[in-house]
């Protein structure tokens, strides 16, 4: 599959990350290389059937971004369905993945400092500003 640059490896999985998928899959088994690239590209073209499937719908339903429905609903078209029960569950994980992610890196969290005493930093902060923007003192903290 070639892609509009004429560069086959714009289009591919990386190799790596299809050799790690293999390894904790078939611990004890050995792949031949030749076998390696063929899984690569049967991933390639299975996630351009897909999603290629999934845009088509996309389109009929006059949205611009393929949703995960879009995705799933292209399963069942070309024939997959036997996967979306799992594939909702992946969907879920990554959801409740998502939400921790970003409660973890929520700044005022990971401060260890609670709320009142980051309240009153800011505060104390200001007042030395304002002090010395009215002039009282020479000393800038800041510079």
């Amino acid at each position: 599959m070639a892609s509009s640059s004429g560069n086959d490896d714009d289009l591919t999985i990386p190799r790596a990350a299809i050799n790690k998928m293999i390894k904790e899959t078939l611990p004890n088994v050995r792949v031949a290389n030749d076998a390696r690239e063929l899984v690569v590209n049967c991933c390639t073209e299975f996630i351009h059937l897909i999603s290629s499937e999934a845009n088509e719908i996309c389109n009929k339903s006059d949205k611009k971004t393929i949703s995960p429905e879009h995705v799933i609903n292209a399963l069942e078209s070309l024939g997959f369905a036997s996967y979306i029960t799992e594939v909702k569950d992946v969907l879920q994980e990554c959801k409740t993945v998502a939400l921790k992610r970003r409660k973890a890196s929520s700044r005022l969290e990971n401060l260890g400092i609670p709320e009142e005493e980051l309240l009153r930093q800011q505060q104390e902060l200001f007042a030395k500003v304002r002090f010395l923007e009215e002039g009282k003192c020479s000393y800038h903290p800041f510079g």
